[in-house]
């Protein structure tokens, strides 16, 4: 019956972010149940969620407290369209999520995912400068290797090319700056060792088209998809500043970033500053339900609110905006941060993480380690002195995916980036097995 489950998805089933023919013969892991950091499939075996099932799952798989309010709120209202009507757990949510944002963070407008969060936020400025009679201002500026959805907005601020080149002729022109990639950086600094040259032509696109600019969006502090980037505090502070001198709404992707991944609820907090726009998505609702939100201040709402002469309203929404089940999720989410004081707990986690990650520099094939909260990244390079990668005819990625699966760790590398994106339910024995494993690992390799 089992296999046949397995067959039935070969036959029916198109999987995301993959490429269908390598599975063809041994289809894909049938997955039975999870509890906590450990999935089980359907032939006793036992994998670590070392990437927290795509950056979401932050509290583990099957949290009680997540699933009881999950059944409460089943029991009392399932779904309703979220235009003309609001219910309790979307309200709490929202001043729960105000509480922990920045102060000039007022307004909250609910979606469905990542890539909407950030679409929202794009049409959002977009439309504020329209409202307030700055016509000019309709261009944005995003980092190149930043990564903000799938959907054609998100996509053409996007700056990942493997992702997006297919679809080109379907994106409208985004202005890109360079990203701070320490290791690989394009002006040959080392890292810590610099002057933020890498800041400069961001600058000057700053200067010279500010007219036409209206936002810059980017993830703080960490460029996920893009090969888990972390980049200097300081250049975030500096983009910061530069958006508010030359008035530029500054929208912070925190959909990977948010609750907890960085050390803190949230990335921006390591710079102190506050956005025009922040998005939050995956780690919301602990990955148990789809749910996102946009976050803005009062100023860009009043914009949006009518007078005699135009009609200001902001004609975008979903059908599942603000659902009661997943609001109600998230609101238990949250609640779990402070019952089980998980902020507080991971500081005391991440020293010894990061003290673990240190051991494969002595690998030849790790070209570079990089930590930022719970989240750690390896870069495999053929040649260290040279930081030459591996010919993409190699699939070392996907010879590391294998061994993993054998060694019951789902390791998910990004192109050549293999890279932790811990639950931070996870304990101290667990984070060592983990990397023991995979040290194991590329050391076969």
């Amino acid at each position: 019956m089992k296999s046949d489950l397995v067959e039935k998805d070969r036959k029916y089933l198109w999987h995301p972010y993959t490429q269908m023919k390598d599975y063809e013969k041994d289809g894909h892991i049938l997955l039975e149940r999870a509890e906590g950091i450990r999935l089980y499939d359907d032939r006793g075996r036992v994998f670590l969620d070392t990437v927290s099932s795509w950056w979401c799952n932050i509290h583990g798989h099957n949290h009680p407290a997540i699933n009881k309010a999950l059944r409460d709120q089943m029991e009392r209202l399932d779904h309703v369209m979220f235009a003309g009507f609001t219910h309790e757990k979307a309200i709490v949510l929202a001043e729960k999520l105000l509480e922990i944002s920045p102060s000039n963070l007022t307004k909250v407008f609910y979606s469905d995912n990542g890539s909407t969060a950030c679409e929202v936020a794009l049409k959002m400025s977009y439309q504020y400068w329209k409202n307030v009679g700055m016509e000019k201002k309709e261009k944005f500026i995003s980092l190149e290797l930043g990564y903000h959805g799938d959907t054609i907005g998100a996509m053409s601020v996007g700056g990942i090319p493997l992702f997006q080149e297919k679809f080109a002729g379907l994106l409208f022109p985004a202005w890109k700056a360079p990203s701070p990639y320490c290791y690989r950086c394009r002006f040959g600094r080392e890292k810590d060792k610099c002057s933020l040259e890498c800041i400069g032509p961001l600058e000057e696109m700053f200067r010279e088209k500010n007219e036409e600019i209206a936002g810059l969006i980017l993830e703080p502090l960490l460029q996920a998809a893009g090969g888990m980037i972390i980049y200097p505090v300081e250049y975030l502070k500096k983009v910061a500043e530069l958006s508010r001198t030359y008035r530029v709404h500054l929208i912070l992707d925190e959909v990977a970033t948010g609750f907890g991944r960085t050390g803190k609820m949230f990335a921006l907090e390591h710079a102190g500053i506050k956005p025009d726009f922040l998005c939050v998505s995956k780690g919301l609702t602990s990955g148990t339900l789809p749910l996102a939100a946009t976050l803005t201040t009062d100023e860009i709402y009043r914009a949006f609110c009518n007078d005699s002469a135009k009609d200001k309203t902001f004609y975008h929404g979903h059908t599942y905006t603000g659902n009661p089940l997943a609001t109600a999720v998230a609101v238990a989410s949250l609640q779990i941060f402070e019952d089980e004081k998980v902020l507080e707990r991971i500081s005391g986690l991440i020293p010894h993480f990061h003290l673990e990650m240190k051991k494969f520099k002595s690998l030849p094939i790790v070209g570079d380690v990089r930590c930022l909260g719970m989240v750690g990244a390896l870069e495999i390079v053929k040649d260290k002195k040279t930081k030459t990668l591996f010919p993409a005819e190699e699939g070392m990625g996907r010879k590391i995916y294998q061994e993993g699966l054998k060694a019951g760790l789902i390791l998910r590398p990004l192109g050549p980036i293999v890279y932790f994106f811990l639950p931070l339910c996870i304990k101290p024995e667990e984070i060592s097995d983990v990397l023991e494993r995979t040290y194991e690992i590329l050391s076969r390799l």
